[in-house]
């Protein structure tokens, strides 16, 4: 009877063993599970279902699936709407103010303030290219590189340097650790003026060697400036000119000819695209068609996250900001980008540049004798 009762007891104690350790290895996997929920969020890296993914949803899937067509660059339709553009809007001739099409003396109209103009005098004469910079033969590749956080982790960079011009927006960093993604090449790069006021003060004495120093890693581009676009641009842009001069810096300033300006804009809002303003980027985009045989778009997205696998995104690539709604109606533009990928007139790129493949094209038969 001891012994029954003996054995008894040995069997209750191992199935109460196995069970606490069946118990402490379920807490600690469920632990574990909590825990790499509970890790703060890098919001370039970490891989998270966003519930703004989950709103938003209807029109992440409708886009994707366009996205999702083979691209295939259709030449006629290029041509097509590149004519359109320089027809209606003449970047390629008149996107900058230079000497030939703006005179001495003349009088230039903001293109944001339609009742407010300036005198070109000899000193802001001085600062115009004589003729425009633009090569009169089409460049065959441009790259317009956006700021969006979608080219994080992109592996876009080889693809961004193999074109023959290469556009970015609003002097962003090309730090070699970002090299891989957004690439280091420039031939022409914008400034907003927002930067000069908030990052350079005004470009205050004290801050003008530190701007030119950041300029350094666009070599000779071109530095596209909007001087006449608001009277409050004019005096921080001559005080670029200046700076640039004055230190020697090989960075080439230039100004957004308002003329241009005026046009593009009214050139979209025949096509019912009634922007407030027309955003830097889809200037840019528009230029490249003017510019350019070919033209591939990177950095190009308006949702706050990833087309791939929702994965939270950042507003830039080089910040944790969370994406936020600006002056501009980007989703509106980016829909018009998206119709113009899809017809073959330009090139969107979301995701891993590595990972894409182009649609090889068909090879004519060869006629048998």
């Amino acid at each position: 009877m001891r012994q029954q009762i003996r054995k008894l007891l040995l069997s209750l104690l191992t199935i109460f063993f196995l069970g606490s350790l069946l118990t402490s290895v379920t807490w600690y996997k469920i632990n574990s599970h909590v825990e790499s929920h509970r890790q703060p969020l890098h919001k370039k890296n970490v891989r998270v279902f966003s519930e703004r993914c989950e709103n938003s949803s209807k029109i992440i899937t409708d886009i994707t699936k366009r996205y999702a067509q083979p691209w295939k660059r259709q030449k006629g339709n290029y041509q097509k709407f590149s004519s359109l553009l320089n027809s209606k809007c003449h970047g390629a001739e008149n996107a900058i103010v230079t000497q030939n099409n703006t005179p001495l003396g003349s009088q230039i109209i903001y293109s944001g303030e339609p009742k407010r103009t300036i005198k070109v005098t000899p000193d802001w004469f001085s600062t115009f290219p004589k003729e425009h910079p633009f090569s009169k033969k089409k460049w065959d590749s441009c790259s317009v590189v956006g700021n969006g956080g979608i080219l994080a982790d992109s592996k876009c960079g080889e693809k961004i340097n193999s074109a023959q011009f290469i556009i970015r927006c609003n002097i962003p960093p090309l730090d070699s650790e970002l090299e891989k993604d957004v690439g280091k090449k420039t031939s022409l790069v914008t400034a907003n003026p927002s930067i000069f006021i908030k990052k350079f003060s005004y470009l205050t004495k004290n801050y003008t060697r530190p701007f030119v120093e950041s300029m350094r890693q666009f070599g000779d581009a071109m530095l596209l400036l909007p001087t006449f676009s608001f009277a409050y641009n004019t005096r921080v842009s001559r005080r670029a000119f200046n700076a640039i001069k004055d230190l020697n810096s090989p960075i080439r300033p230039v100004v957004f000819n308002p003329e241009y300006l005026r046009n593009l804009s009214l050139h979209w809002r025949s096509q019912r695209l009634k922007e407030a303003r027309l955003s830097t980027g889809f200037m840019m985009v528009n230029l490249a068609l003017e510019l350019c045989n070919s033209v591939d778009l990177y950095g190009f997205w308006p949702f706050g996250v990833h087309p791939q696998d929702c994965r939270n995104l950042t507003n830039h690539y080089y910040d944790d900001v969370p994406p936020r709604h600006t002056f501009h109606s980007m989703p509106a533009e980016f829909d018009r980008l998206l119709k113009l990928h899809s017809q073959g007139i330009l090139r969107i790129h979301l995701g891993d540049c590595e990972s894409e493949k182009d649609v090889p094209a068909k090879r004519k038969k060869k006629k048998k004798h």
